[in-house]
């Protein structure tokens, strides 16, 4: 039997109980990949992540969703960077190590930003979904769509719905009955970041994020990586750089989130919000 001590934090949290939950594995040596998968499935979080050693940063970081690993994700990103300060005393800049790369982070007090691991133009794909189809697979009019969706990765592979309005963002309903035609990312996930500029509040977005699993569409209420690809299709869509947004995610799911991201002249794109720690404890296994 061994111990393993854990911490919980929000991101992307501007009050206790809002933000994303996260639960961080201070030290995982000693894990299998069945262990770090079955602990995640116990807590129930979206991610989980499991604290390495690292040759080439701070840290090694792995993270695991109940159902699968992931290379790379946003708010798994900025938490455990915040239990690294405090184990290790790294100073408010800090490396990590993760599957799809090493991620430089900073803090400035409990505010933490990521830059994404994508290097040079963001990766993409056009995405066999018409806008028609978009509009249907959200329960919108097709009308309320502004460009056609796209597979964009700065470091997690996802699909991108831009609508032409906050109010089309709050009315998506995704439709339960189309799920076999929902489209996969190259990690076989079924997701949807959908998004809208605030016309009457410039540099503000309102986003949200869905996935499938086990049969149902369950909305996540604040996604970095997520973020860090809205970065990406300002990118290849030309806007004019640089760009800053406040982005806010997670009303409908009463845990609301703020992101702020930006977007240098040279394409780097930072991704960043508020972490807050909950508590700690320890499991046997």
């Amino acid at each position: 039997m061994a111990t393993y001590a854990f911490r919980l934090l929000n991101v992307f949290a501007e009050s206790t109980f809002s933000g994303n939950g996260l639960c961080v594995f201070e030290d995982a040596r000693g894990m299998d990949d069945s262990t770090m998968q079955a602990l995640t499935a116990q807590f129930n979080l979206s991610e989980t992540t499991f604290i390495l050693p690292s040759e080439h940063a701070h840290a090694r970081v792995r993270i695991f969703t109940p159902g699968y690993e992931m290379p790379f994700a946003g708010h798994p990103t900025l938490g455990t960077a915040q239990v690294v300060r405090n184990l290790f005393k790294t100073g408010d800049d800090l490396k990590l190590e993760f599957k799809a790369g090493v991620v430089p982070v900073h803090a400035d007090g409990d505010v933490w930003t990521f830059a994404a691991p994508h290097a040079g133009q963001p990766k993409t794909a056009a995405c066999e979904l018409s806008g028609a189809d978009a509009a249907a697979l959200l329960g919108l009019h097709e009308d309320d769509v502004l460009a056609a969706p796209v597979w964009i990765d700065t470091g997690a592979h996802q699909l991108l719905i831009a609508l032409k309005s906050i109010d089309a963002v709050r009315r998506v309903r995704p439709d339960g009955t189309r799920l076999n035609s929902w489209p996969q990312s190259n990690l076989g996930r079924k997701t949807a970041y959908v998004f809208a500029f605030d016309p009457e509040n410039p540099g503000k977005v309102i986003s949200r994020y869905f996935f499938v699993k086990q049969g149902a569409v369950l909305e996540d209420p604040g996604t970095g990586s997520a973020c860090a690809n809205l970065g990406g299709w300002l990118i290849v869509n030309r806007h004019a750089l640089p760009a800053t947004f406040r982005v806010e995610q997670g009303e409908a799911t009463g845990r609301p989130s703020l992101l702020h991201l930006s977007v240098s002249a040279s394409g780097e794109i930072r991704v960043g919000g508020r972490v807050i720690e909950l508590g700690h404890g320890v499991v046997t296994v």
